[in-house]
Order: structure tokens, then C-alpha cells, then sequence
């Protein structure tokens, strides 16, 4: 009985220092459909938005989700170390309990308590060990708790430096294609003369956005869980926007942009199918549709009114269908399962945000400009900037 109970202390233990490697060290997808981490996060991500998800308020519902990610960290590195204890704690029990104890009778309670100050690197010396076995190990576990706490020390800095560097860019869209992020606001916003330049260099570095992307959330797939700072906001909007603005510049716009827009395309879809492959999603195939023929009517005719030169043929809207089902399905399912809903391809309710109160007033500048004989007045539009500055965000 007590060697089976020993092979199940060392498969514990082995078991959570394989699943830590997998997770902090290792640079790749870690493997295996029964790992610790897998289990814990489908244990407690599915009822934690089951019942997120249930709250009125949308800005309580946000703030909860956001808490998940940080959460999720802290309990997992103490599920981690609570398994390292007992496995050990086992170890000992099926070494048969080789400690001194003043206190009571050596049995699988001592053996926990030893393992516990000796992974934490207490050292109280109220239990001692009797036995050269019983030494060794404890100096293997008190090793092994120092090199896990270092390890962690190492891991909170590289998850958070990735977090840091995946939201900088979305911030950055805000200012490009609205927030939420849309693809008729992007192009609308890159439509003066010599857009096409500036749009091309904003799809090179959502190109290398994605990669970056992929690599760091490959690695660490607990970045997923982690949300922007604003309610309208999220690296699955950001990215399925920038997919819908490359394929609309691969299927029905005319300009040396789609080049660029090629291969920014491809390396976004490539993040987003990985992704989704990560938490073994499949593409949703019934969702409702995000530009139907009529919405694709009213994209068309404002992307004409901005000045954008559009395809005039009648396959572009078959076209840039068939460039959606290559990536939509996957960010439904993504979308679906991390609670970050899609953006649309035009804004129905149209936020007041920084960009458009700047553009306001330097419309309003240029007019001024053009006119210097006549006197200008003060006009509605130019009211004082901390009016127009609005703060469209939802903390």
C-alpha cells in the first residue's frame, strides 16, 4: 500500500513540474489535453463567465471578466504549489513517515507539515528527519521550492512586458479606426491624399503585431484571458478589424495598399487560427452575419463618399464573402469563448472620441484660413476643447 502511494507522490509531483515547464519555460505550445493548467483553466473559466455573463450592468460584467486573467495567475501558482506539497507529503508517507515529531505520532499529517515549511523553506526544525532518505529529500525539496519561487519571479516581468506591448498598439488604433475598432472608420480616417503610404506602413506593423502576437500567446495562453483597459476595447476586436479592413483592401479597393494587405492579412489569420486551435475551438459556422448585402450596400457607398477608390465590378462583394470565411468563423468561436464581442464593419452608434474632436477643429482652422478678409465667429464646433475632448472609454 505504501509503494503505491509513494508512485503517486512522484507522479504528483512530476506531473506539476512538467506542466509549470510547459507553461513559464518552454518558448512552444505545451501539449497534452490532461495537463494541470488546461484542467484548472476549464474548471474555472467556464463557470466563472457563466455567471459574469448574468450581470446587468455592462460595465460590472467588464470589470469582473478583467479580473479572471490576474486572478486565474495567482490561484494557478498556488494550485501549483499546494501539488508540489503533497506530492512530496506522500513521498514521505509511503517512505513510511521517517521523521521525529515531539508533537504527535509521525503519519501522513507530520509528513504534510514537513513538506510544507521545507518547500517554503521555513526551516522551524520542530520535525526531523531520522533517515538518510528522509534528508536527502528534504534538501531536494527545499531546492525545488527555491527554484520555483525564482522561476515565478522571472515569469510575472515577461507576462506582463507581453501584455504591455500587445495593448500600446491598440491603443494606438483607437485614433485610426475609432473604438471600437471598425474597418469603414479606417479607411475612412486614411482617405486624404497620401493615405495610401500611411495606410500601407499601419498594415506593416499590424503585421508584425500579429507575430508578435502569435509568439507571445502561444507561449503564455494565459494572456488570452487578459483585457484592455477600456470596455470597448480587446486584442480580438483589434484584430478582426484589421483582417476586415485587409480583406476589403484585398477584394474591392483599388491601390498598391492590397500588396501589403496581403501578407498582413495572412499572418493575422495565421495568429487567429492558431489561437483559436489553442483552446481546441472549432469555427462557428451559423453566426450571424456581419456585413450582409445591404449593410455591404452602405459600406460601399460611404467608402465612395471618403474618396476611397473602390472596385466597381459586381464580384467584390463575392470576393471579400469569400475572403470572410476564411478567418470569421475563428473569431466568432475566439470571441464566443473569452467573452470579447466583434466589432462591426460600420459603427452603428458612432462614439465621440479624440480624433474626431481634433479633426473638428482643425476643419475649422483650414476654414478660417482660406477666408482671412472675412471675419470668422466662433462656431458650435469650436466650443471649448475639455467639451469636445470627450472620454469615449468605459472603464
Amino acid at each position: 500500500m505504501r509503494i503505491f502511494i509513494l508512485l503517486i507522490g512522484i507522479v504528483c509531483l512530476f506531473a506539476v513540474l512538467i506542466d509549470a515547464f510547459q507553461t513559464i519555460i518552454l518558448p512552444r505550445r505545451a501539449s497534452g489535453r490532461f495537463r494541470l493548467t488546461r484542467i484548472f483553466y476549464l474548471a474555472t473559466w467556464t463557470p466563472w463567465s457563466f455567471f459574469t455573463q448574468r450581470m446587468s450592468d455592462p460595465r460590472k460584467r467588464e470589470s469582473a471578466l478583467s479580473y479572471f486573467g490576474p486572478l486565474s495567475l495567482i490561484i494557478l501558482l498556488v494550485v501549483w504549489a499546494s501539488a508540489m506539497v503533497f506530492g512530496f507529503a506522500l513521498i514521505f508517507y509511503g517512505l513510511g513517515s521517517p521523521f521525529n515529531d515531539m508533537t504527535q505520532k509521525p503519519g501522513l499529517r507530520s509528513d504534510l507539515y514537513v513538506s510544507g515549511t521545507t518547500i517554503f523553506t521555513l526551516g522551524l526544525g520542530d520535525v526531523t528527519p531520522r533517515s538518510a532518505w528522509a534528508r536527502e529529500l528534504v534538501i531536494l525539496e527545499a531546492g525545488t521550492g527555491f527554484g520555483f519561487l525564482a522561476v515565478v519571479m522571472g515569469y510575472f516581468p515577461v507576462l506582463y512586458s507581453a501584455f504591455s506591448r500587445r495593448e500600446v498598439n491598440i491603443s494606438l488604433l483607437d485614433a485610426r479606426a475609432g473604438s471600437p475598432p471598425t474597418a469603414a472608420e479606417l479607411m475612412r480616417r486614411h482617405s486624404y491624399l497620401g493615405a495610401d503610404r500611411a495606410l500601407t506602413l499601419l498594415l506593416e506593423e499590424w503585421e508584425r503585431w500579429s507575430a508578435e502576437l502569435l509568439e507571445s500567446h502561444i507561449s503564455y495562453p494565459l494572456l488570452c484571458y487578459f483585457r484592455s483597459q477600456h470596455n470597448n476595447q480587446s486584442w480580438i476586436s483589434a484584430l478582426t478589424a484589421i483582417l476586415d479592413t485587409s480583406a476589403l483592401l484585398i477584394a474591392g479597393v483599388q491601390g498598391h495598399e492590397a500588396r501589403q494587405a496581403q501578407l498582413t492579412f495572412a499572418m493575422a489569420r495565421h495568429a487567429m487560427v492558431d489561437l483559436a486551435q489553442i483552446f481546441a475551438l472549432t469555427p462557428i459556422k451559423n453566426a450571424p452575419d456581419r456585413l450582409s448585402y445591404e449593410r455591404y450596400e452602405q459600406l460601399y457607398s460611404l467608402l465612395c463618399q471618403s474618396g476611397v477608390s473602390v472596385c466597381r465590378d459586381g464580384q467584390s462583394f463575392a470576393r471579400l464573402r469569400e475572403m470572410r470565411a476564411l478567418y470569421e468563423g475563428y473569431a466568432e468561436a475566439l470571441g464566443d469563448y473569452l467573452c470579447m464581442p466583434l466589432p462591426p464593419w460600420i459603427a452603428d452608434k458612432p462614439h465621440k472620441d479624440n480624433w474626431l474632436s481634433v479633426a473638428r477643429l482643425r476643419a475649422n482652422a483650414e476654414a478660417a484660413n482660406s477666408t482671412p478678409n472675412e471675419e470668422t465667429q466662433p462656431t458650435t464646433g469650436t466650443q471649448s476643447i475639455a467639451f469636445q475632448l470627450d472620454d469615449h472609454h468605459d472603464f
